[in-house]
Formats: C-alpha cells, sequence, structure tokens
C-alpha cells in the first residue's frame, strides 16, 4: 500500500525531530566530560582540540568515496564552525561559564531570522512564541548568574551564537550531501585551527585521559553533529534550533546529579521558561513545521519571495 505524500512528510519530519532530541541529549553530556576529575584541568583549546580530532578520526572509516565532493557550501560551513569553537573558547576565559554556555544559544533567533533570510523557510506562531520564551529564559540566566561577566566575553558567546547559526543553516542547505562527509569537514576543520595552540602547549596525558578524550569526540561531538545533520534532512532550520535547546537546559542538571556543581536558582527558572516554550511548542502548537518544498529547493536555497507566515 502507498504511503500519502502528506503522510509520509510527516513522517519523517517526527523521525527528524527524535534524531535532533537525541542529538541534544549527547551534546549536553560536555559537563560530566569536562567536569571529571581527569579531564578537569586540561585547558579549554587542548580539549576542544583532540575532543575535534577523535570525532573526525572515528568517522573516517565510514566516509564513502563517492560522497566527497567539493560544494561551495562547504567553505562558510567549515568556516562558521571553527569560528563557533574559538568564539566560545575564548569567550569562556572572559566571562562566566553560564553566560557563555546559555549566550550561545543566541543561536535560536539567529536561525529563527537566517532561516527566513537564507533558505525561505515560512514560520508559525508556535516557533514564535517558542523563541521569545527561550531568550526570556537566556536573559534570566545571564542577568541572575553569579560570578564575573565582561562585556566582551559576552558579545563574543553572542558572536559564537551567530556562528552556530550559520552552522545549522548551512547544513540545512547541504542536506542533500552525505551528513557523515560534512560532519568530517566541520571536525576536521576545526581540528586544524587549534592545531597551533596544541603545538605551542603540547599536552602530557595518562591513558585515562587519553581515553575519555577520545569518548568525549565521539560520544558528545562525532554522533550526535551526524544525528543533527541527518534531522535537519527533514526538520526546518527554526525548529532544530529550538530542540537543540534542550542541551544548555540539561548540562547542568547532569552535573548536578553528578553531586560535581549545584545549580542556581535562576538557572531552574530560566530553564522554565525555555523549556516551557518547547512545551507549548509541541502541545498548544503542534504540528508539521518542515521547510516548504515549494520554497526551498533541492539544494536548500530559497526562491526570491518564498518567506511567508502560515497559520498556527
Amino acid at each position: 500500500m502507498t504511503v500519502p505524500h502528506d503522510e509520509s512528510r510527516s513522517m519523517s519530519a517526527t523521525r527528524g525531530r527524535w534524531l535532533l532530541v537525541v542529538a541534544a541529549l549527547l551534546w549536553s553530556t560536555t559537563g560530566l566530560f569536562v567536569k571529571a576529575d581527569a579531564l578537569r584541568e586540561i585547558p579549554g583549546p587542548t580539549l576542544a582540540c583532540l575532543r575535534a580530532l577523535f570525532a573526525a578520526a572515528c568517522l573516517v572509516p565510514f566516509v564513502r568515496i563517492a560522497s566527497i565532493r567539493f560544494r561551495p557550501g562547504l567553505v562558510p560551513m567549515a568556516g562558521a564552525f571553527a569560528a563557533m569553537n574559538v568564539l566560545f573558547l575564548t569567550a569562556m576565559t572572559l566571562t562566566t561559564a553560564a553566560a557563555a554556555v546559555f549566550l550561545q544559544y543566541t543561536a535560536t533567533p539567529w536561525s529563527f531570522v537566517l532561516g527566513l533570510m537564507v533558505l525561505g523557510e515560512t514560520w508559525r506562531r508556535g516557533n514564535l512564541a517558542a523563541v521569545v520564551l527561550a531568550v526570556a529564559g537566556i536573559v534570566v540566566i545571564v542577568a541572575g548568574s553569579s560570578g564575573q561577566q565582561t562585556a566582551t566575553g559576552n558579545l563574543l558567546a553572542i558572536a559564537s551564537g551567530l556562528a552556530f547559526a550559520a552552522v545549522i543553516v548551512s547544513l540545512r542547505r547541504l542536506r542533500d550531501e552525505s551528513p557523515i562527509f560534512l560532519v568530517l569537514v566541520n571536525q576536521a576543520t576545526s581540528c586544524l585551527v587549534l592545531l597551533p595552540w596544541l603545538a605551542w602547549h603540547p599536552p602530557s596525558l595518562s591513558l585515562e585521559q587519553w581515553l575519555l578524550l577520545a569518548a568525549f569526540g565521539v560520544i558528545q561531538m562525532s554522533i550526535p553533529y551526524l544525528l543533527f545533520a541527518r534531522g535537519l534532512k527533514s526538520v526546518s532550520v527554526q525548529e532544530a534550533s529550538l530542540i537543540a535547546l534542550l542541551e544548555p537546559v540539561l548540562t547542568p542538571a547532569w552535573v548536578m546529579m553528578a553531586g560535581w556543581e549545584t545549580v542556581e536558582t535562576v538557572t531552574w527558572l530560566g530553564g522554565g521558561l525555555i523549556g516551557g516554550g518547547l512545551l507549548l511548542r509541541y502541545t498548544v502548537w503542534a504540528g508539521t513545521d518542515i521547510g516548504s518544498p515549494k520554497s526551498v529547493g533541492p539544494a536548500g536555497g530559497a526562491r526570491p519571495g518564498s518567506a511567508r507566515r502560515e497559520g498556527p
């Protein structure tokens, strides 16, 4: 029996959403790795470089030769991914960890705008409401967090959010390419950009640390980005960026459950606003929300004048 086209699209979008949820869950394990005793004292750039190295290395055996081809969109994608990592790491050294992490997720409103401007995606009231609540939650957490923040650090974190949004848009635009190849390009580029740091600060690590770093790269970077890229084949940039908000909400929760840190009240309040926005999006404003095939071409390019608002 042939499945109707609309039903097929709905099933594909549902599968894509679950892939994005699992990706966000795996991303949220970052605190468990970074706060582990064996990795706690390793400098951030060293962690990021070696994590990207292992994330790229584990994908090499699975890349098909036929999938390796140059597309102009690879350049801004890889550049944005590398910039995202460098900006975020720099922000972490100049402002509080909470501010850096949550301000990076200004990627959500950035993605909303870029999805409209670059891909011509449609938008729904549910997405807009969730974005507004997400921004409110981020403001509550950043404004209420203890510790010394700096304007420079916060601006760099916001810039890393813009770069993250560019990565999301690029992955959606290149959705017809092999996800394995796309993730490999991003991770390899990020590793190469950070190699000068590693050359100037060569690490001396134990076997336990090397094994944890390998797990860090595979579990927290390689697999989730692969799932995220696959999910973006059938889910809009706007919705994908909303689902990704599960990561900053869950990260402090895992660390607290491990007994390594306490979570400030403002984090729970802000996280509640973010979670509430997602809950409303998938209850009150539930429904399929993928890029319209009429407004997004096969290569993910927008067609002029295609951006528009749809119903709830």
